[in-house]
C-alpha cells in the first residue's frame, strides 16, 4: 500500500525519489495504474501538495534542476492543475456554496437511492474495478487520478447518484481532499466545468490503464451532461502582499500552507507561531485528520526551529496573544474550505482583543491565478512566463 508519512522530511524524500522519473517516463506512464504500492510513473506527492508542506515552487525548482522543461512538460503541468483549480473557484466562491446546497438536498434520499449509496460507498456494486477503488480509498486515503476519473463517472452516470454525494464521499477519504480540486474535478465529469462534455468511462480504457487488472462489466455506453445553472463569470480575487510591513508579529499556520520555512518572511520579525486547526464538522475521516493534524504540528516544531521562536498551543488565541502582549497577527491567506472557515471563526475575537490580522499570499498563487479564468488551456500557456518570472531555473530558487 502506499503510505504517508505526516512530515516535510517524507514528503521532500517522496519527492527526490521521484524526480528523476518525472521527464519522459511520467510523460509515458502517467495515465497508466498498476495498483497501490505499485506506481512508479507518478509522484503520489498529492497529500502533501494539498497541505502545501511541500510548495508547487519547490516541486517545480527540483524536477527542472533534472530535466528541461520540455522534458518535464507534463509532470508540471500536472501540478499546476491544482493551482488552476484554486484560482478558478477562488474567482467564484459561489460554486462551492452551490456545491454545498446540492450536497444538503441531495442527502435527502428515498429508500432505493439510499440502498444504492450504501453499496457504492461500501463497495458492493458488482462493479470490480470502482469496489476495489472503493477499498482502496477508504483504507489509504488515496487514488490515482485517472481511477478518479473513472469512479465519478461511474458514480453518475452508471450507477446515476448525485455527483454532489460522490464529491462528499471523496473529501471525506482523500488525505490530498480539497474543496477545489475536488469539487471541480467532479464538476468536470459531469459535464458541469466544460459545459456540455462529459468523461464517461469505458471498460476498454480502465483494462488497458490497469493492465488488465479490472475489466469492469455494465457501464453506462452513453449519458448526457448533468443539467444546472451555468457558473458566474469570475471576479478577480483582491490582492494581498508577499509579505507584512516590517514589525513583530505572530505567524499562524494552518492545513492549507504547511511549509512555514518557505515563506518571504524575515526572520526577526516572527515572535511566535501558532497553529489554527481546522473547523470540524464530521465531513472529513479521522484519517483524513489525524494526517493533517499530524503534518500541523510537523510544520509548527519546524517554524519555531526556523524562527528561533516560542510555538503556541493554546485553542484560545485571542486570550493568549492578550496575555503575550502580542498585537498583530500574519497568516497565509487561506483558501476556500476548512481552514478558511476557521480563520472567520477566529477573525472577530481578534478584531474585538484589538489584533490586526494580516493576510498574505505567496506569489506562485499572485503569478497565476488571474489566468484561471476560464479553461485550464489559458493557464497551461502562461506556465512556461511564469516559471521564468519566478526564476525556477536551474542554480536559483524562489520558494513562493
Amino acid at each position: 500500500m502506499d503510505a504517508f508519512i505526516p512530515s516535510r522530511s517524507a514528503a521532500l524524500q517522496r519527492l527526490a525519489d521521484f524526480t528523476p522519473r518525472a521527464g519522459s517516463i511520467y510523460a509515458r506512464g502517467r495515465n497508466y495504474d498498476e495498483g497501490p504500492g505499485r506506481r512508479q510513473t507518478v509522484s503520489v506527492l498529492s497529500p502533501y501538495v494539498r497541505c502545501r508542506a511541500l510548495t508547487e515552487a519547490e516541486i517545480a525548482e527540483r524536477v527542472l534542476s533534472a530535466h528541461s522543461y520540455g522534458a518535464a512538460e507534463k509532470f508540471i503541468q500536472e501540478v499546476c492543475w491544482r493551482t488552476y483549480w484554486k484560482g478558478w473557484l477562488e474567482q467564484r466562491p459561489t460554486v462551492w456554496g452551490a456545491y454545498l446546497a446540492g450536497l444538503s438536498a441531495a442527502q435527502r434520499l428515498d429508500g432505493p437511492t439510499a440502498e444504492l449509496l450504501a453499496r457504492a460507498t461500501d463497495g458492493r456494486t458488482g462493479i470490480d474495478a470502482f469496489d476495489a477503488w472503493v477499498r482502496e480509498l477508504t483504507e489509504t486515503g488515496y487514488l490515482h487520478n485517472h481511477a478518479r476519473m473513472w469512479f465519478a463517472s461511474i458514480w453518475i452516470f452508471t450507477l446515476r447518484l448525485p455527483w454532489e454525494l460522490g464529491a462528499a464521499f471523496f473529501l471525506r477519504h482523500l488525505l490530498d481532499g480539497d474543496p477545489a480540486s475536488n469539487t471541480l474535478s467532479w464538476r468536470w465529469v459531469a459535464g458541469l466545468h466544460t459545459r456540455g462534455k462529459i468523461y464517461l468511462a469505458r471498460p476498454d480504457n480502465i483494462a488497458t490503464y490497469t493492465q488488465g487488472r479490472f475489466s469492469p462489466k455494465g457501464l453506462a455506453a452513453s449519458a448526457l451532461p448533468v443539467e444546472e445553472p451555468s457558473a458566474p463569470p469570475a471576479v478577480p480575487v483582491a490582492p494581498l502582499p508577499e509579505r507584512p510591513p516590517q514589525g513583530a508579529f505572530v505567524l499562524l499556520i494552518h492545513s492549507d500552507d504547511l511549509s512555514p520555512e518557505t515563506l518571504d518572511l524575515p526572520r526577526h520579525d516572527v515572535a511566535a507561531v501558532s497553529w489554527l486547526e481546522d473547523r470540524a464538522d464530521g465531513s472529513v475521516s479521522s484519517k483524513v485528520t489525524e494526517f493533517r493534524a499530524a503534518l500541523g504540528m510537523d510544520a509548527l516544531r519546524r517554524a519555531g526551529e526556523h524562527f528561533g521562536c516560542p510555538t503556541l498551543h493554546a485553542r484560545d488565541l485571542p486570550a493568549l496573544l492578550a496575555q503575550s502582549g502580542h498585537r498583530r497577527v500574519v497568516v497565509p491567506a487561506p483558501t476556500i474550505g476548512p481552514a478558511r472557515e476557521a480563520l472567520a471563526a477566529v477573525r472577530p475575537q481578534l478584531q474585538a482583543a484589538g489584533v490586526e490580522l494580516v493576510e498574505i499570499r505567496r506569489r506562485w498563487d499572485t503569478l497565476f491565478w488571474p489566468h484561471a479564468t476560464k479553461g485550464f488551456f489559458a493557464l497551461k500557456d502562461r506556465i512556461p512566463s511564469v516559471l521564468e518570472t519566478i526564476k525556477l531555473i536551474p542554480g536559483q530558487r524562489d520558494a513562493s
